[in-house]
């Protein structure tokens, strides 16, 4: 069967990582979430002073329904926290809230990777679907053309992913730098929104290497099906 055969054994370390990195990031935020930040604020406390020692008044921080669906929308130009993050005072909730803010101020400078990033949305949010139906009709077809095609469009799904991980990565060094210089959390305090940030980031590293063995896999099964 297409999705049951031996290529599948390229997407085993990709599992293993991804529910590795799901475990990591809710146990880390779960854990620092329990400690209460010394000085008390909430996430959304957090991100409105952030936001607004930038100039950005006008980006209005909204509650989200949700667990760790936090994001920061540059279309309409707004930051979305979660429920936990938004009236949290917990040092995982600044760390959340911090890291979103991160990306607002990445916007504001036209930070390249997330407008390239922010660019070719509608194209991966196409390709990651069509890639896999043209390429399924190419393999029971038999048709070369299509399973080029088919691999083709799933790449921009990898090339989306790569170029997320440095607008992430650059995002919780924003944060961590501007929760530490503004006194909103303490050293011993920062180090623990580190580790929340360093898990969350491991999500990312995760999705990529999925991506890369489905993309891998697609290249095995076309190679094998033009050899049948």
């Amino acid at each position: 069967m297409f999705y049951f055969d031996s290529s599948m054994i390229i997407l085993i370390p990709a599992i293993i990582i991804s529910g590795w990195a799901q475990l990591k990031i809710n146990s880390t935020f779960q854990r620092y979430s329990a400690v209460r930040s010394v000085n008390g604020y909430t996430g959304s406390q957090v991100a409105r002073k952030l936001l607004d020692s930038q100039g950005l008044f006008d980006v209005p921080v909204q509650v989200v329904g949700g667990k760790l669906t936090d994001h920061y929308d540059p279309v309409h130009r707004v930051m979305r926290l979660s429920e936990e993050v938004y009236y949290g005072t917990s040092v995982a909730s600044i760390g959340v809230a911090a890291h979103e803010t991160g990306h607002a101020f990445q916007h504001q400078e036209r930070y390249s990777p997330l407008i390239i990033r922010n660019s070719i949305v509608p194209i991966v949010n196409f390709s990651s679907n069509a890639s896999w139906v043209i390429f399924l009709l190419g393999f029971v077809l038999g048709l070369p053309g299509l399973l080029n095609i088919g691999i083709l469009l799933f790449s921009a799904v990898v090339i989306f992913q790569l170029i997320t991980l440095p607008v992430e990565f650059n995002a919780s060094n924003r944060a961590l730098k501007m929760i530490e210089n503004t006194g909103i959390l303490y050293k011993d305090e920062v180090a623990g929104a580190k580790k929340v940030l360093s898990a969350a980031a491991m999500t990312y590293v995760a999705a990529t290497l999925m991506s890369v063995a489905q993309l891998l896999r697609l290249i095995v099964l076309s190679n094998s099906r033009r050899d049948d």
